[in-house]
């Protein structure tokens, strides 16, 4: 979430500045984000298990962080860049970074995207999924489809010896054969420590020069497509956070962490 790393950059700007390397970790230290990675997916099964109509964001909210605390964790979102909530809650054509509010009760047909963060032991645990509310209608369903299964088109992809601009074209491909546009200026990342470290895992492909970098073991990234049914274009609203689609299309999100190993990649927010 809170894409791209830092403040949005034009093109020229992006490619000019000098980036970070990528932190690789150790076993240890992925075996640390393996549990953290754990406890994220215990906060999804929890919410999956709560949404339905009637309840609000704020409530969901509530319940993260429940499950969070009898974990030993907390959410890496609050606070972050001034952001009021522990989890990010996005309905419809709400692509990211949604407050969770009071106000914002589900209703039957929607369909909301929950980014998960959490930090644990110093370590970072990353997911966002897309829920839906009720019965909800075709076209959303396959919105949600396509962009679940290009989630896992390119962690396919995310093996070492492979570059990162292999994972960005899988997604892409995918979302783009299936009529769908992949949204341009949020873009997944490393992960580890901080909730952001390099590099960028754009959703397609580019002359970004995170592309080229070869994956290699200890690195850990959160790839998370982000789609939308019309446009790729967004806009932010008044409350300086919730990110919609400029045309008011339907959005999704799914993102797992994953870690580049010798054996293949190891999606860490699994339970």
């Amino acid at each position: 979430m809170f894409k791209r790393t830092g403040a949005r950059l034009r093109r020229d700007e992006k490619t000019q500045q000098k980036r970070p390397d990528p932190v690789l970790k150790s076993p240890r230290e992925i075996q640390i984000m393996r549990e953290a990675g754990r406890i994220v997916a215990r906060v999804h099964a929890a919410l999956r298990e709560a949404i339905r109509p009637g309840v609000s964001t704020l409530d969901l909210d509530r319940l993260a962080v429940d499950v969070m605390a009898r974990y030993n964790a907390t959410s890496c979102f609050l606070g972050y860049r001034g952001f009021p909530a522990n989890i990010c809650a996005s309905i419809n054509s709400e692509l990211v970074h949604g407050i969770p509010s009071r106000d914002r009760v589900l209703k039957e047909g929607d369909i909301i995207s929950i980014d998960v963060g959490v930090r644990y032991r110093g370590f970072i645990g990353d997911s966002a999924w897309t829920y839906a509310v009720g019965s909800i209608s075709a076209e959303a369903q396959r919105l949600m489809q396509v962009t679940e299964a290009s989630l896992y088109e390119a962690i396919a992809q995310a093996k070492a010896g492979n570059r990162v601009i292999d994972v960005s074209r899988a997604v892409q491909r995918y979302v783009e054969g299936h009529g769908m546009s992949v949204v341009r200026e949020y873009t997944g990342h490393g992960v580890g420590r901080q909730m952001h470290e390099a590099p960028q895992v754009l959703n397609y492909v580019s002359d970004d020069s995170d592309g080229r970098l070869l994956l290699r073991p200890g690195l850990v990234v959160a790839i998370e497509p982000m789609v939308q049914a019309g446009t790729w274009q967004t806009r932010t609203l008044k409350d300086n956070w919730t990110v919609v689609s400029k045309d008011g299309s339907m959005a999704a999100h799914f993102e797992h962490t994953v870690a580049i190993t010798n054996s293949g990649p190891e999606i860490l927010t699994l339970p």
